[in-house]
C-alpha cells in the first residue's frame, strides 16, 4: 500500500517513540526515509505530499522494526559519517564515532611537523575511518590500515576503494597484540584506536552495542590497558626515530595511558578533549630529547 511521504515519517517517528525521545526518533525517522527514498532531508521538507512506492513503504517499515529491536542505524543503513566521508559499515566492524575525531584532529595538527610523504600506520583500523581521515588531510601521506579481521579489512578496503585512495593506502593484517611484523617497515606515525573497554564495562554495554557492534573491537582486558601496553612496548620497533604515536582511549584512562607511555620511554606532548569535553586522545613521541 503506497503512503505519502508524511506519513512514512509519522507512522516511523510513532513507533520508535516507544524506545526513543522525539528528537532521537525523528532524526532516525528522516534519515531512513532519505535513504529509502535516495533523496535529500531538505527535499523531503517539500516534497512530503508525494506518494512513495511499495518497495519504499516495505523497506520502511523492515528498518522500523530492525531498530526497536535494538540495532544501530548505521548497520541499517549500511553507511556513516565519519570526518567528511561517507563510510562503508557492517557488523564486523565499530561504527564511527564523533568522539573519535579528537585523536584524528591530533594527528592532522601535528603532521605539519612530519616530513615530506611521510608513512602513517592506523593500526586496530577497522572501517578504516581514522587513517583514511588523515589519508584526505595530510595530501601526500601514504597510510597503511592494520587489523588483525580479515572481515574489518574488507570493509577498510572497500571504503579505501570507494574514496579513491589505492594509491597512498594499503591495507595489511597485523595483531596490535603482537610484535609488530618486519614487513610494515617504518613509520612517521602510528595512530590507533584500539580496543579499551574493561571485563566490568562489558556487561554494562548498551544493548545496541552489546549485542551488535564486534567484541574483538571493543574489549581491552580486564582494565582495559591490554592494547596500550602492547602497543607502547611492540610497535616502537615499527616507528621511525622521534616517531610519533596518537591514541584514543576511554574515559578515565589518560593518566594510565600515560604512564604506560612513559614507562616505554615516550614522551607525551599533547593530551586531547572530544566533542563532549572528556579527555580522549594523547599524543606522543618516541625517544625524544629533553630539551
Amino acid at each position: 500500500m503506497v503512503k505519502k511521504y508524511s506519513e512514512l515519517y509519522l507512522s516511523c517517528r510513532r513507533a520508535l517513540m516507544a524506545t526513543e525521545d522525539g528528537e532521537t526518533a525523528g532524526l532516525m525517522a528522516r534519515n531512513l526515509l532519505s535513504f529509502y527514498t535516495g533523496k535529500t532531508q531538505e527535499s523531503l521538507l517539500s516534497n512530503l505530499d508525494l506518494y512513495a512506492g511499495d518497495d519504499v513503504c516495505a523497506s520502511m517499515e523492515a528498518a522500523t522494526n530492525r531498530l526497536l529491536k535494538g540495532e544501530p542505524l548505521p548497520y541499517i543503513l549500511g553507511e556513516w559519517e565519519f570526518y567528511g566521508l561517507t563510510l562503508y559499515v557492517n557488523k564486523n566492524v565499530l561504527i564511527p564515532r564523533d568522539d573519535t575525531c579528537a585523536v584524528v584532529s591530533l594527528a592532522i595538527n601535528q603532521a605539519i611537523f612530519l616530513p615530506s610523504d611521510p608513512r602513517v600506520l592506523d593500526l586496530c583500523t577497522g572501517s578504516g575511518c581514522i587513517g583514511l581521515a588523515l589519508a584526505t588531510r595530510i595530501k601526500d601521506a601514504r597510510v597503511t590500515l592494520a587489523d588483525i579481521s580479515k572481515d574489518a579489512l574488507a570493509v577498510a578496503k572497500k571504503n579505501m576503494m570507494a574514496h579513491r585512495l589505492s594509491g597512498r593506502v594499503s591495507c595489511v593484517q597485523a595483531d596490535a597484540l603482537g610484535s609488530a611484523p618486519a614487513f610494515l617497515g617504518k613509520f612517521d606515525m602510528i595512530v590507533s584506536n584500539p580496543p579499551y573497554v574493561t571485563g566490568p564495562e562489558m556487561a554494562e554495554l548498551p544493548d545496541s552495542v552489546k549485542n551488535f557492534e564486534p567484541h574483538i573491537a571493543l574489549y581491552g582486558g580486564r582494565d582495559g590497558l591490554d592494547f596500550y601496553r602492547s602497543i607502547a612496548k611492540n610497535y616502537a620497533a615499527a616507528l621511525k626515530p622521534g616517531g610519533y604515536l596518537c591514541l584514543e582511549f576511554g574515559m578515565g584512562q589518560g593518566d594510565d595511558v600515560c604512564r604506560i607511555l612513559e614507562d616505554n620511554g615516550y614522551t607525551i606532548l599533547e593530551r586531547a578533549k572530544d566533542f563532549n569535553e572528556r579527555e580522549r586522545a594523547v599524543l606522543a613521541q618516541y625517544g625524544r630529547k629533553e630539551d
